[in-house]
């Protein structure tokens, strides 16, 4: 349920392009993987295989706000691969342990949750029915009893309620054309969650 809401929320964030994640992400790629393979060489090698790997696999990125964990997901993957390849098992076996990725990040699902939580009943079905469970929006206003345009006005309502409360949880803007844009913040920054 909250994938498909975030996805309706997020669907208006920007992307980047490559060039642009590797201005702001490579330093920190690579001092991730020199942590991990303790040599300079092999590191950049590791690095320009995880970049290949983003730069052919970017337009797939559907919500750009897990780029981040996406593209240490990517890195992480191709540690891996490295370590397979020179048959490191015992590395690999403490890198995996290392690397788990908690349960605990903070995610847009978490302030989305804090956001339905506080949605009104009236406008939560109508949003559910419809871009949940794909209902067609008479479909919806049938089911709830309703006018169509009630309901038509319920889920717009309450997509503009998930906006706002995206710029309250975390700082989101709306730019000059209306789109949401911005980070997702640190579980304690985050007015929402916290």
């Amino acid at each position: 349920m909250t994938t498909a809401l975030a996805l309706i929320v997020i669907a208006n964030l920007p992307t980047m392009t490559t060039h642009q994640v590797w201005k702001k992400y490579s330093d920190d790629v690579k001092r991730f993987i020199i942590s991990k393979v303790k040599n300079t060489t092999i590191a950049d090698d590791i690095l320009q295989d995880t970049f290949i790997k983003i730069h052919t696999k970017l337009h797939t990125l559907k919500d750009v706000t897990k780029l981040k964990s996406w593209i240490f997901t990517i890195t992480r993957n191709s540690i891996l691969d490295h370590f397979k390849l020179t048959n490191k098992k015992v590395e690999i076996a403490n890198f995996e342990s290392e690397t788990e990725i908690e349960a605990t990040i903070h995610t847009e699902k978490d302030c989305l949750r804090g956001i339905l939580k506080n949605l009104p009943k009236k406008y939560r079905d109508p949003l559910f029915l419809s871009d949940i469970k794909g209902m067609k929006q008479a479909e919806v206003a049938h089911q709830l009893k309703l006018s169509l345009p009630t309901v038509k006005s319920q889920i717009q309502r309450a997509r503009k309620l998930i906006a706002q409360g995206f710029i309250d949880c975390c700082g989101f803007v709306l730019n000059e054309k209306g789109k949401l844009v911005g980070e997702i913040q640190e579980k304690e920054d985050c007015n929402v969650c916290k």
